[in-house]
């Protein structure tokens, strides 16, 4: 009982902290709604295709990227560190590369990427910004966190909040389902 009292107080004070910032969900988009689909997307790399419905009981981090905006590179390593950490305690991180600029399209491109980047974790490529519209993001990076019962209950826009978004993942890979 009192760990589900902790696990309780700490999602309230990490969406707390999320509203006084102005992290806030992008377009339509809002808390407590269940995750869109992956959609559109052209290729899967380092997995076979995923759905929301097979991520069912785990804690999904979606990261909208792509490989030469400097953002993204800089929050890069948080990812996957974020990965790494936590993937033995049900976190699934699923990169959805949404290319800013033409060439960013060519998926030997976007593989070379994962390859420069050492990047394990499976990742979309989203030529159509398919999944991107579902979510109705607008911004790179972009961070959105799926609970075990598949409800977006947060998202990080940009760099910084490294923090609050890795204390969000532990409180969430806490909750009971």
């Amino acid at each position: 009982m009192l760990s589900r009292l902790k696990t309780l107080a700490s999602l309230a004070v990490f969406t707390a902290a999320a509203c006084s910032t102005g992290t806030a969900l992008a377009g339509q988009l809002r808390y407590g709604i269940p995750a869109p689909e992956f959609t559109g997307i052209e290729k899967w790399l380092n997995s076979e295709p995923l759905t929301m419905q097979q991520l069912r009981g785990k804690v999904v981090l979606v990261d909208f990227w792509t490989y030469d905006c400097i953002n993204c590179i800089n929050t890069l390593p948080h990812v996957k560190d974020w990965h790494q950490k936590y993937k033995d305690q049900g976190l699934v991180v699923v990169g959805v590369h949404t290319p800013e600029y033409a060439f960013e399209r060519s998926t030997d491109n976007v593989k070379a990427a994962i390859k420069r980047f050492d990047i394990r974790y499976p990742v979309a490529q989203d030529n159509r910004y398919a999944t991107w519209s579902a979510y109705n993001n607008r911004y790179w990076p972009a961070v959105y966190l799926i609970d075990k019962k598949g409800q977006v209950v947060y998202s990080h826009f940009g760099e910084g909040q490294y923090a609050q978004t890795e204390a969000a993942i532990k409180a969430l890979l806490a909750q009971k389902e």
